[in-house]
């Protein structure tokens, strides 16, 4: 198959993998705390080929990075939403171990337990963090209160290189190899959540974008598929 082939099919695959992205971030633009993930196309020289797909390809998608920019702190009122504002993420227990997460929306079990939408242990700075009877308040600097008696205080991390954090799920982040550092000074609201940081209107752009180059590099495999068999059918016709 003619090279220039090869490099449209691979700019095909690698808008497919983009507009995986893109239908990611339209899924989840109302969950909160959710981050996008964005990732460049590369080019893949020919000794790489048979390394990143097992195949002949020109372009493949670059290695992903997280979009860690902050999306909007909206007040819901609630007194168990919270959200960081600036640097930080709160570090929760789930079976696989410690995760990471900007989803304040958080609820207290009947034992007490302050858990996660998926039922993850919400971690402070002395472990999992537990809630007496009483009303429940959350100071700016993430101490949180139940009645007079303190509870606790919200564990609020952050990473030196949060673009490699690896998202599981809509809001929940691993990180590989980082070691997390407390944020020395964290700024939190009670009764509010962090909004997520995909816009419906870039994201419906880029996919009209993603399905135009596709249909146009779909034209150019076509085009060059008709042109080599035509071709080969006119060079044996003559033979």
């Amino acid at each position: 198959m003619p090279g220039s082939q090869y490099i449209a099919l691979s700019g095909m695959r690698s808008r497919l993998d983009r507009l995986d992205r893109v239908a990611s971030d339209l899924a989840n633009a109302t969950t909160a705390g959710y981050k996008s993930v964005r990732a460049a196309d590369e080019q893949a020289d020919r000794a790489q080929f048979e390394a990143v797909l097992s195949g002949a390809v020109d372009v493949m998608s670059g290695v992903p990075r997280l979009d860690a920019r902050p999306g909007t702190v909206a007040p819901t009122g609630r007194d168990l939403d919270v959200a960081i504002e600036g640097d930080g993420f709160f570090a929760i227990q789930t079976a696989s171990g410690v995760r990471y997460t900007r989803n304040g929306h958080f609820s207290v079990r009947a034992d007490g337990a302050l858990v996660t939408d998926d039922g993850s242990r919400v971690l402070g700075t002395e472990g999992a963090l537990a809630l007496g009877p009483g009303k429940v308040s959350i100071d700016r600097d993430g101490a949180i209160r139940t009645g007079d008696a303190a509870a606790g205080r919200l564990a609020i991390v952050d990473f030196a290189d949060r673009g490699s954090l690896t998202r599981e799920g809509a809001s929940r982040l691993r990180a590989d190899g980082q070691t997390p550092a407390p944020v020395a000074q964290p700024i939190v609201h009670g009764g509010a959540l962090e909004q997520s940081n995909a816009s419906v209107v870039e994201r419906i752009a880029e996919l009209v974008d993603v399905q135009r180059s596709f249909e146009a590099l779909q034209k150019a495999v076509s085009l060059a598929l008709n042109d080599t068999l035509g071709r080969a059918i006119d060079t044996l016709g003559r033979r």
